[in-house]
């Protein structure tokens, strides 16, 4: 296991990659000019989710391209996630869209809530945050519940009175024990 300086450290390293990216990207983004490497759980300066879309050309041939959606990241602009988060909390750059399946599925949450996702990587739990609430479940709780199966700590904290209000955009990470993740500098 890797100590807690050690941590640190790839938290920082993780960070300066993520602003090197943005950097390099001229300040800027927007999804429609990322490339298909960068698009999945990415946020554009104008604080949109940028997707990941399939399609298939006339020849038959599939083509990736990213595009801005409709979803608004809480509080984050101008964000492309980096891959030690995307490999932390076991994603895949290659996502065509999301799911809260993925919350039923242990070895998923397991890794959204370890401390390599879940305290460094705020995007990631922003996302997954809103995603839980929009089923009715307050991602924290979840993550406590880890301790038994996902799926039935889902059904626990739905049943239990801690299942978050629905749907609401300027969700606040607010509980105790777990707190959220401390948001990057913009």
């Amino acid at each position: 296991m890797a100590s807690n300086s050690g941590l640190k450290m790839l938290a920082v390293l993780a960070l300066a990659m993520a602003l090197f990216v943005q950097v390099s990207l001229g300040g800027e983004i927007a999804c429609e000019k990322l490339d298909k490497d960068a698009c999945a759980f990415a946020v554009s300066s104008a604080g949109k989710r940028c997707v990941l879309e399939k399609r298939v050309k006339r020849s038959g041939e599939e083509a990736y391209s990213c595009a801005t959606s409709e979803i608004e990241a809480d509080k984050l602009k101008n964000w492309v996630e980096t891959d030690q988060c995307i490999k932390a909390c076991g994603l895949n750059r290659k996502s065509l869209g999301i799911s809260s399946d993925s919350l039923l599925d242990s070895s998923s949450t397991q890794k959204l809530c370890s401390p390599q996702c879940y305290d460094s990587c705020p995007n990631i739990v922003d996302l997954f945050f809103n995603l839980a609430a929009g089923e009715g479940v307050f991602l924290p709780k979840l993550c406590e519940a880890q301790g038994a199966s996902a799926r039935r700590g889902m059904s626990e904290i739905r049943s239990s009175g801690f299942a978050a209000p629905g749907p609401i955009s300027s969700m606040k990470y607010t509980v105790a024990p777990l707190t959220a993740p401390a948001m990057a500098p913009y």
